[in-house]
């Protein structure tokens, strides 16, 4: 049996009877850029994350970038961030001009915590990215706590955590602003790049806001070099569609990564840690193996599509190959990079497609 890694034909197939309809509305309007449709969806994410705004944008790095500034990070300024993570993390605080600094995370969840969080302070940093990888929720609280002792902001990235909570609360409004990319492969998905960022913040609102639209609140009239990143209607309106399905859809995933748990418990591998307050939405499902590659074959030839998150660590990409920095400062990193393999997961993976994969791991491992 062929499992497919995640098949997003089938999930536009199951809203298509609704989105269809939506969709041909919404290019009728003639209102093609911002408007009523990116307003509701924006009042609907911001309500379900329990947050008072939400500005959507063009993508996932924008909402970084764009958050990273309205909350004062300038040129010179370091920034926090993880040292296993996808490098848009990094991009965004190198396209502010500021400059990387790596937190190694712990091992068994691939998030960072608030003692790394103080162990690698150093001087000259403004702020914090933590991201809330493959879907398991940061210890927010005491991120926060951490933050701020040591006088940093907090802008959380939380690509891949649409729904998830720490202690019951959804992640979206703990912190300054969460960055969120709707990447059509996301638990939020578009139809195409698109992104928010949520905050209760006014003035962080307002920036946004102000930096999305060529930094102008009136056509024409430019108080600031901003950008422009602006989420459209049409993605407005099936994002509002997929909202509406996010928690089903979402427990969907946690039965699969149940039955993972339970019936991969005795194998070789690494499983993923769930911290004991953390209600991940299962984005990934992130098996660690000291052979990765060739179990990784071992498995394709059986059917099964794997990828790999992250196999590079963003200190060992040429773009910041002048940061100095390798794999004997960042252990961890390094080592994650060589082992991580995400299993097939998603709302559309039928049961005997996950029988499928686990007898193919347990036979292969």
């Amino acid at each position: 049996m062929k499992v497919p890694f995640l098949d997003l034909k089938a999930a536009y197939d199951e809203l298509a009877g609704r989105a269809e309809p939506a969709l041909l509305e919404s290019l009728r309007s003639g209102w093609y850029i911002l408007g009523p449709e990116v307003e509701t969806f924006e009042a609907e994410f911001a309500a379900y994350c329990g947050a008072d705004h939400a500005i959507g944008v063009a993508n996932g790095l924008d909402a970084l970038r764009l958050a990273l500034m309205a909350v004062g990070v300038t040129p010179g300024d370091k920034v926090l961030v993880p040292s296993h993570t996808f490098v848009a993390t990094w991009l965004a605080v190198s396209q502010c001009g500021a400059i990387p600094i790596p937190v190694e995370p712990d091992p068994g969840t691939c998030n960072i915590t608030p003692e790394g969080i103080r162990a690698a302070m150093v001087d000259g940093a403004k702020a914090v990215i933590p991201v809330h990888l493959y879907g398991q929720p940061c210890d927010m609280p005491g991120i926060m706590s951490v933050a701020h002792d040591l006088d940093l902001k907090v802008v959380e990235d939380a690509a891949q955590a649409h729904g998830a909570m720490w202690d019951g609360q959804r992640i979206g409004a703990h912190s300054a602003a969460a960055c969120w990319s709707f990447y059509p492969g996301k638990n939020l998905g578009a139809l195409g790049d698109a992104g928010g960022i949520t905050t209760s913040d006014p003035d962080v609102a307002a920036r946004v806001r102000l930096l999305r639209n060529y930094g102008s609140r009136e056509k024409y009239r430019h108080e600031v070099a901003g950008d422009n990143s602006r989420l459209d209607p049409v993605q407005a309106r099936f994002l509002s569609i997929k909202l509406s399905v996010l928690d089903d859809w979402n427990a969907r995933r946690a039965r699969i990564a149940a039955r993972y748990l339970d019936a991969l418990s005795d194998c070789d591998l690494v499983l993923p840690n769930v911290a004991e307050k953390a209600t991940p939405v299962w984005h990934l499902f992130v098996i660690r193996h000291a052979a990765r590659d060739a179990f990784a074959e071992r498995l394709a030839a059986r059917g099964v599509q794997t990828l790999i998150h992250y196999p590079i660590a963003p200190h060992a990409q040429a773009a910041y190959a002048e940061s100095g920095l390798d794999d004997a400062a960042l252990p961890i990193a390094a080592r994650l990079a060589r082992e991580v393999l995400s299993l097939p997961i998603g709302p559309h993976l039928a049961p005997e497609q996950v029988d499928a994969v686990i007898d193919a791991v347990r036979t292969e491992a």
